[in-house]
């Protein structure tokens, strides 16, 4: 039998904007749409962002309550990941909406340099966040964007503050952070299995990477993120028609590699998350 592999559906991010592609969905109503299409291609967990008016990040509760209430009603099962990402968002209100109890929220255990300025994640930033994760039963995914941040992870849950076992996304492609090569993903994994032999992971590539890194994950056997946020284009020549699009070219892939995507029931299982 084929292993499932869950797909994640990163829709919005903090930077792609409807200058740069039509298809990338800022308002409520377009992410839930977008969420709802990818998930019938296929995507069995949606990364959240949300924007304002003028398409800038938002950490506002009542954006990811809107979105969160219609993937819940449109996506039975789905499981709902917020981001606690720091571009374009004051860091005191990055985890306000957390109260919401989504199934997920992402977790950077550090700091790293981005092309344009510091991704700031102080030690006391970080476990105040995990504190929250763990208050309101959310399970973390930890965004590793580089290799300090896997160790970090794996104190804060020696400390109690993650709860095991761990889900870890290796971001590569980022300028300044891990680059996308075969070699440092091969290395990742290797130290994962060593410092964290029960975690589950994926891989994000980004921008141009996105399609090799994903080949990688299906073979590796591990999951799979893509998604606008990360990558806009299909194809070097073309830019994604939707988020769905770029799910159904993993969706489409999984049998080459002996995989399938995973059911909203196949990723909570994986996951150890509860029934929806």
């Amino acid at each position: 039998m084929s292993k499932p592999v869950i797909i994640t559906a990163a829709i919005t991010g903090a930077l792609p904007r409807k200058k740069d592609t039509p298809a990338v969905p800022v308002t409520p109503m377009e992410q839930i749409e977008s969420t709802h299409e990818a998930y019938e291609s296929g995507a069995s967990l949606v990364h959240i962002h949300v924007r304002d008016r003028d398409e800038n990040p938002s950490s506002d509760p009542d954006l990811f309550a809107q979105v969160q209430e219609g993937v819940r009603k449109h996506c039975p099962g789905m499981i709902v990941q917020f981001s606690t990402g720091g571009r374009g968002r004051d860091q005191a209100a990055r985890a306000s909406m957390l109260y919401l109890r989504p199934d997920m929220a992402s977790l950077a255990t550090g700091s790293v340099n981005f092309p344009n300025g510091i991704y700031e994640n102080a030690p006391e930033v970080v476990e105040g966040f995990a504190k929250s994760m763990l208050e309101f039963e959310i399970k973390p995914e930890i965004e590793v964007f580089d290799l300090a941040m896997l160790y970090n992870a794996a104190n804060l849950a020696k400390k109690g503050l993650i709860r095991g076992p761990l889900h870890v996304q290796f971001v590569l492609g980022i300028v300044n952070a891990l680059p996308a090569r075969r070699s440092v993903f091969d290395f990742l994994r290797a130290e994962l299995a060593e410092v964290l032999p029960d975690a589950t992971w994926v891989a994000a590539g980004t921008g141009r990477h996105q399609w090799e890194v994903n080949k990688w994950c299906l073979e590796a056997g591990g999951h799979v993120r893509t998604g606008l946020e990360d990558n806009i284009k299909f194809s070097p020549d073309r830019l994604a028609a939707s988020n769905a699009e770029l799910v159904r070219k993993v969706a489409d892939a999984c049998e080459e590699y002996g995989r399938h995507p995973a059911t909203p029931a196949e990723a909570r299982a994986i996951l150890n998350l509860p029934a929806a």
